[in-house]
């Protein structure tokens, strides 16, 4: 199929202060790499009715979820940890309304830092609350002083990123004290830090093409190699394009 699908991405969101207005804002490695990879990138507001959801699902053909601060685990029945920064509450409830319909509808998902966190939960798995406290053996994951911090990777050759980084040495861009702790059912753990940390999951189920990467392929420190997830991505979407186009053949 040679048109271009059109891939939804959600903006992050900062409310209005003092005399600075509310705004919503994206980091432009994220619809850059949609762009280099074949697709048209959609950029979305925080949304907060579901009739709009619907509306611009049915437009789209496949959805990205950034990265950015946390998701606040009051929201699935956890105590607020100290080391939280939560999301904005408008974009974390857009966010989740998305995910939900998202999975709903089986379309094709990329989850990045944050948004790989969200899918997770919302498809029944669970977080650590802060790798420093509940995995005190981990290698850093956040540098405060370098926001190109960079690790080591390791990666189950049968599978999409596998494809992606092949054999070889692998160092992809981290920043985050959150890390998945259960996996949900129906996803398997494609990719680990050396010290065991999830950095990537991907769907096993045959109706639902969906991955999460905990690490920053978008960001400015990316190699060609880390730009070839979105690649993948684009082109998954474009196999369920042709797929949904034979059905109705």
């Amino acid at each position: 199929m040679s048109c271009k699908p059109l891939i939804g991405i959600n903006a992050d969101f900062r409310a209005a202060a003092r005399s600075v207005p509310a705004y919503a804002y994206l980091a432009s490695g994220y619809f850059q790499s949609i762009l280099k990879a074949g697709g048209v990138p959609v950029v979305v507001p925080p949304l907060d009715d579901l009739d709009s959801v619907h509306a611009l699902l049915q437009g789209v053909h496949g959805f990205v979820f950034i990265g950015g601060g946390d998701l606040d685990p009051r929201n699935d029945g956890f105590m607020l940890h100290p080391s939280v920064r939560p999301l904005d509450p408008a974009r974390e409830a857009s966010d989740r309304m998305l995910m939900n319909e998202v999975a709903e509808r089986r379309m094709p998902v990329l989850g990045i830092g944050t948004g790989m966190q969200l899918l997770n939960i919302q498809q029944g798995g669970n977080l650590f609350l802060d790798i420093k406290e509940d995995l005190p053996n981990a290698v850093p994951h956040f540098d405060a002083q370098d926001a190109n911090h960079r690790h080591t990777l390791d990666v189950v050759s049968d599978s999409l990123v596998g494809r992606v980084y092949g054999d070889g040495e692998i160092r992809v861009s981290s920043r985050h004290h959150m890390a998945i702790d259960e996996v949900a059912p129906g996803f398997r753990v494609t990719a680990r830090c050396p010290d065991g940390v999830i950095e990537a999951i991907e769907s096993e189920m045959m109706d639902w093409f969906a991955i999460g990467t905990q690490f920053h392929p978008e960001c400015s420190a990316a190699s060609a190699l880390d730009i070839r997830i979105f690649e993948e991505f684009v082109d998954g979407v474009k196999e369920s394009m042709d797929q949904r186009l034979r059905l109705v053949a």
